[in-house]
């Protein structure tokens, strides 16, 4: 039976810590804007308190969870047990975007190992938590984390991986303000 709070409990924070892969949406303020939905990986989750989380954002394709987040902040997080007993976590909440330039982003760099594509980090302060049962997820086997992502951005170096921002990470695909 699922159920509903405004924290994250420690039994939940278990849960949360034990899955590889979790899911981001947000949508802009528009109601013909796009909604998105992004799945995450590469060790880049982490529960800093019982209302606060945050995930290492990094470089993509596109911009649009820094562009909504600083449009109207709100976002939602999705895990799902793949393995194990099956459940659904949904962290509905505040996204802040934090940049390396910001006074706060080493302190919170800190909590994750580092990855050369790096962008930002989204601190949520996190207003729901809720479970359920997860009956209609189907199993998957864990086998491993990509390194694509880290080797193209090494290749590309800070230089490259600036002017990439700045040519594909700019506006969202709503014209919204990105990087």
């Amino acid at each position: 039976m699922g159920k509903a709070t405004d924290h994250i409990s420690d039994e939940l924070a278990a849960f949360l810590r034990a899955q590889k892969l979790f899911f981001v949406a947000t949508a802009p303020l528009a109601r013909d804007g796009h909604i998105n939905l992004s799945p995450k990986g590469l060790d880049s989750f982490r529960i800093l308190g019982p209302r606060e989380v945050a995930y290492l954002d990094l470089v993509g394709s596109g911009v649009e969870t820094i562009a909504h987040a600083q449009e109207n902040g709100r976002i939602t997080l999705l895990f799902c047990a793949f393995e194990g007993k099956p459940k659904i976590a949904r962290l509905y909440g505040r996204a802040e975007i934090v940049r390396p330039s910001d006074p706060k982003f080493p302190t919170l760099a800190a909590h994750f190992p580092p990855h050369p594509a790096t962008r930002s980090i989204v601190r949520i302060a996190v207003e729901r938590a809720s479970t359920s049962c997860g009956f209609g997820v189907p199993r998957y086997r864990y086998v491993g984390e990509r390194d694509e992502l880290d080797q193209w951005a090494a290749r590309k170096g800070p230089e490259g991986l600036a002017t990439y921002q700045r040519q594909k990470n700019a506006r969202s695909l709503d014209d919204l303000p990105g990087l």
